[in-house]
């Protein structure tokens, strides 16, 4: 069973291609998902952010304030680092757990691990294929500045927290062009999905990867 990798920068059309992927029957490891309920209260990872951020990260119920977290993270390179060790080595092992209970069930024809770090967390390793979502920089600012209503600056500031899609396209198996529209997208990730699916019948199930 091929496990694939799905990365791209920050709003480069990763969920569109993730859920289209879905539909077809892949299931689907959301990494920012894991992320998420790794710094849920009383969690390995919240319970070191709060050591290490201290309180005025999070909300008076106890959760993450991550909006507050997002300011200090892509404005202080070193805390971001921080903050990355402490939540990476969660991600990557769930994850290595679910790839596990997926190839054991055997009941779907593929498995993709949807993370915007894959590379910089090393998941990459974890995957058969990297398939990486090109778009230009000046297509992701604004996306995330209508995404997320910030300013120019902000965007930009986030945009560069984050390999580049230039040395993220160094470890693509296949590249998907989102710069144009969700159709054209969508028919590369056809075209993709139906290799893999031949390939599956030519060996018999068993990829030679």
């Amino acid at each position: 069973m091929l496990v694939i990798g799905l990365t791209g920068g920050i709003a480069s059309g990763k969920s569109t291609v993730s859920k289209y992927l879905k539909s077809l029957g892949a299931a689907i490891i959301d990494a920012d998902l894991l992320a998420r309920q790794a710094v849920e209260p009383g969690e390995k990872g919240w319970q070191k952010i709060k050591e290490y951020f201290g309180e005025g990260v999070f909300l008076p119920q106890g959760h993450l304030d991550r909006r507050k977290l997002a300011e200090i993270i892509f404005n202080d390179e070193e805390k971001r680092k921080v903050l990355n060790s402490i939540i990476h080595p969660e991600v990557v092992q769930k994850t290595k757990e679910l790839i596990e209970r997926y190839k054991r069930e055997g009941q779907v024809p593929l498995i993709v691990v949807d993370a915007p770090l894959l590379i910089e967390a090393g998941m990459h390793n974890l995957v058969d294929e990297v398939w990486v979502l090109n778009v230009k920089p000046e297509v992701q600012v604004q996306r995330v500045m209508e995404r997320d209503n910030i300013s120019r600056d902000s965007a930009v500031r986030r945009l560069k927290s984050q390999l580049s899609t230039e040395e993220k396209l160094k470890y693509a198996h296949r590249v998907i062009d989102n710069n144009e529209t969700v159709d054209k997208t969508i028919r590369q990730v056809q075209d993709f999905w139906q290799d893999i699916v031949d390939k599956e019948k030519t060996n018999g199930g068993k990829n030679n990867y």
